[in-house]
């Protein structure tokens, strides 16, 4: 069984109001990328995956006239993808929605949304975020999808996709807003990660097949915020202290080292300084019980990975799809 998470930027500028591929001339939502070049290049990824079931970040749009069910089912056909079933859980208002894209001859898949241990994702929780012994209300801005998947062997999960909270200063205009804001939404993203690890140890109590896997636009030493806080989101999903834990081998690996070779997701172009920045932001994180299923992960990186750099086509499409790269974890079930 291979699973994957896949944050693909701006996928629903790809698409018309009807959810047609809008395969032209036309500039993409990515830098200095045409439409056509980015639907061929997300394509070719998508292909090279092969995966049984794909947790796409970034998905198409499905508000008012528009449905990304619909969307991303016939950008499947078009490519002839075996995952041609896609489900979606809360309509976000960001235009990134989180769904699932699935081969119905191996997983059956249904949206299942539970309240075990906190409040449904589409809700409001309370947390004190400022320390001033009065509690804030926190929201997801985009819901976690979750999911109850059924292999065909009769094996069953529960996938937790998540599109975690940006730390980035948009609309700061000096040092000081920027110091701000980013202290603003580290506080929100870790309520958020609080908030979904609840819920994770909700279903490690009932001993269920737990996968958490998507952006948490966060990671060990990520920046330099995290020392204001002692911690960062990904440690507080993955797990801390004598519980049961997640695991997710990039993140063992940066939590071990802060010098040195680190596993890296996503690669952003700085054009003011014109240079590139790399980050690990993709997890697939598992139960002990899954990591039991011999799970191995991998990095589609189009320079890290040997496969995807020696194949220059497909290492040319990982950089024009998204500024992300896929993970992809394989299971025996």
């Amino acid at each position: 069984m291979r699973l994957a998470t896949y944050n693909v930027e701006w996928f629903s500028n790809l698409f018309n109001d009807e959810g047609t591929l809008l395969d032209d001339g036309g500039w993409s939502g990515r830098w200095d990328v045409k439409r056509s070049d980015q639907i061929a290049a997300v394509g070719k990824v998508f292909s090279a995956l092969d995966a049984d079931g794909v947790m796409v970040i970034e998905g198409p749009d499905a508000h008012a006239r528009r449905d990304g069910v619909a969307a991303l089912e016939g950008f499947a056909a078009r490519f002839g993808l075996r995952t041609r079933k896609a489900v979606i859980g809360y309509i976000n208002d960001t235009q990134q929605e989180i769904l699932f894209l699935y081969d119905p001859d191996v997983l059956t898949v249904r949206h299942d949304p539970r309240e075990d241990g906190a409040p449904f994702f589409d809700g409001t929780i309370k947390m004190d975020l400022d320390v001033d012994s009065h509690p804030d209300p926190v929201r997801w801005s985009k819901p976690p999808l979750e999911l109850e998947v059924k292999h065909k062997d009769g094996t069953e999960f529960r996938l937790i996709g998540v599109h975690a909270k940006s730390k980035a200063p948009h609309g700061a205009r000096n040092d000081a807003a920027v110091m701000r804001i980013s202290i603003e939404n580290r506080r929100k993203q870790l309520a958020q990660c609080i908030w979904l690890r609840r819920r994770v140890e909700a279903h490690l109590a009932a001993g269920d097949n737990v996968v958490v896997l998507g952006d948490f636009n966060d990671g060990p030493g990520l920046d330099e915020y995290e020392k204001l806080f002692g911690r960062s989101g990904v440690e507080i999903v993955l797990g801390e202290g004598n519980g049961e834990q997640l695991f997710d081998p990039h993140a063992r690996m940066a939590l071990s080292q802060r010098i040195g070779a680190m596993p890296i997701t996503a690669r952003f172009q700085n054009h003011r300084e014109g240079r590139y920045l790399s980050a690990l932001l993709d997890y697939i994180m598992v139960s002990q019980s899954v990591r039991d299923m011999g799970a191995d992960w991998t990095i589609y990186h189009p320079f890290d990975h040997a496969e995807c750099f020696n194949d220059k086509d497909l290492c040319a499409a990982l950089l024009t799809a998204s500024d992300h790269f896929p993970v992809v974890l394989d299971l025996v079930v």
